[in-house]
């Protein structure tokens, strides 16, 4: 018999909000799903009361939910609560959870199912879970391959606690999102209502002076050491860490494509660029701080060089290949390894240093020439039709110049433009979103949630942006103040696609005809005119004449409060 009738008190909703506001979340970014009404009772009644909770996020896409949970979760480095909605809602948002994997983001992915499908006693969960929601084996054996941990709470009274060891998990390095099961009869059951127990931060582990002494000692042996970085500026402190650490032993810094966010200053003469193959015979030393995978393809190993790879978790379980050549690791906190070897700088071969110092200054003095050329080039092209896409990045970067923006990046074929004249140079400040594309506004939706006080600004190409989830996205942004600036890329063509298919066909049917199938986007009409219904500062941009004033109204318009859309038609 079931029992339809509702009754005030505490149950596992409210079970599973203490828990979460034990654990520390500032937010629930929730996709609505018909389980989680216990859980709103339980918010609801303690709006009432004035007893604390995380601060409830209601969202209208699971890939928005998950995407600013990233975003959130990039800039504080602390788990989050995320609610989805049964199977259905936990596949729809899996490309963002699985890119928070990636990106080394700690959350607590929810969603539910039912156990009794309406033949068990008490409250009717109602028939869309026997018709429709469930799966066989439950959504956590549905999350299994894209989180870091995954499973089911199988009763009232143990569910806050595996809240618990859900968040410390994903805190953990390597950090990522964990996934609950939590049945909507266990949200619905009577609560003992005992206290959770809240999350501590995690212990670090360090190398022992024994392991970096001889790290050191093949760095001061080495004529021509390098480092090669993927995301040292996740950890915390590694951004600062790892620039000390370059500055005292005088060793470039090199961010290759595969680069997942800011790791040195791009402006610093130790930045050696992306392009990690001239090192692979020059080097003698390659030095991979957190670098998942420095080289493609995984066969081509460094002619000479001997490889240390400080990481506190070098071998990523979440990747399928992975190839480093390590002769030596230094494995635990890497903001840490890094300070070690820093102190171990002495008595340095002056004369070695020299050489290899006059050698990046002229890389570096090459490098900035070449992007002034670049530049000058495409000023000099401002007559054509459209603009040249190193103008619309260099622009930006004039315009966010002492603004401490952020910059969050969901392009492609222009992923080398931005980073090479934007220049970002802080901490935080450069975010590549990972996984797949169709997240670049709610990840930048996120960041500017945890960062209010910085213009946060995101550059996405046309197709990136005719995957997400727009209407969602601006639903977010204007609910919950969030102004962006959104400066559109638009080339009219899915590029990466177009140009995979002339270098695997160069002489193909599609060259000799022009039948260029799965890339023309000429259809779509201009991209900003989507924000207008949301109120929206809207702009398009066909000429460079125009690019300037308009990115100047937009920014003044997102530091008045409302998202600006720049759809800016590129060269290519």
């Amino acid at each position: 018999m079931t029992d339809t009738s509702t009754s005030p008190g505490v149950d596992g909703g409210d079970a599973l909000v203490t828990a979460f506001n034990a654990v520390g979340a500032d937010y629930l970014f929730c996709s609505s799903g018909s389980e989680w009404a216990p859980v709103w009772e339980s918010l609801a009644r303690r709006h009432r009361d004035g007893l604390p909770c995380p601060r409830y996020l209601d969202l209208t896409h699971e890939t928005v939910a998950v995407g600013m949970a990233t975003g959130y979760g990039l800039v504080s480095r602390r788990p989050q609560g995320v609610l989805l909605h049964a199977a259905p809602g936990l596949l729809q948002g899996s490309m963002a959870v699985h890119g928070a994997l990636l990106a080394g983001v700690p959350m607590v992915v929810s969603s539910s199912e039912s156990t009794t499908y309406g033949d068990g006693p008490g409250q009717d969960p109602g028939g869309q879970w026997y018709r429709n929601l469930s799966v066989v084996g439950g959504p956590h054996g549905v999350a299994g391959p894209f989180t870091k941990w995954s499973t089911e709470a199988a009763s009232v009274h143990t569910l806050p606690t595996m809240v618990t060891r859900a968040a410390e998990l994903a805190w953990r390095s390597p950090a990522g999102p964990a996934y609950l099961n939590v049945p909507l009869e266990i949200l619905l059951e009577e609560w003992d209502g005992r206290e959770a127990k809240p999350v501590v931060p995690p212990g670090s582990t360090h190398s022992s002076p024994e392991e970096v002494d001889p790290v050191a000692r093949m760095i001061r042996d080495a004529r021509n050491p390098v480092v090669v970085t993927e995301t040292a500026g996740r950890e915390t402190d590694g951004f600062e860490a790892l620039l000390a650490f370059a500055e005292a032993w005088d060793i470039p810094v090199v961010e290759p494509d595969s680069a997942v966010c800011g790791n040195f200053p791009r402006t610093h003469p130790l930045h050696a660029g992306s392009d990690i193959g001239p090192w692979m015979d020059e080097a003698d030393l390659l030095l991979l701080v957190n670098c998942r995978a420095p080289f493609y393809p995984p066969s081509r190993r460094p002619s000479k060089a001997r490889v240390v790879v400080i990481d506190e978790v070098p071998q990523r379980p979440h990747i399928v290949y992975q190839v480093l050549f390590a002769d030596a690791y230094l494995e635990g906190n890497v903001a840490n390894s890094l300070r070690q070897l820093t102190k171990r700088a002495k008595d340095l071969d002056e004369a070695a240093v020299a050489v290899r110092r006059a050698a990046q200054d002229e890389r570096h003095a090459a490098e900035q020439a070449a992007v002034a050329e670049a530049e000058k080039q495409a000023e000099a092209r401002r007559q054509t039709e459209g603009v040249d896409p190193v103008l619309v990045a260099a622009t930006l970067r004039e315009l966010l110049d002492g603004a401490h923006g952020i910059v969050v990046d969901e392009t492609i074929t222009h992923s080398r433009v931005v980073r090479r004249h934007l220049h970002t140079a802080e901490a935080d400040s450069y975010f590549y979103v990972q996984g797949g594309l169709g997240q670049g506004i709610a990840v930048a939706l996120g960041v500017k949630l945890a960062a209010r006080e910085r213009p946060v600004v995101l550059t996405i190409g046309d197709g990136a942006f005719a995957y997400n989830p727009v209407v969602a996205s601006y639903d977010a942004s204007r609910a919950y103040e969030l102004p962006l600036l959104i400066v559109v890329f638009n080339n009219r063509v899915y590029k990466s696609m177009n140009l995979n298919h002339r270098r695997f066909y160069p002489d193909g049917a599609a060259a000799e005809t022009g039948e260029w199938l799965g890339t023309d986007l000429h259809r779509l009409p201009r991209l900003a005119q989507f924000a207008e219904p949301f109120g929206m500062h809207t702009e398009t941009v066909d000429t460079a004449q125009a690019l300037g004033a308009a990115l100047e109204r937009a920014l003044r318009a997102v530091e008045a409060g409302t998202t600006a859309v720049v759809d800016v038609l590129v060269t290519r």
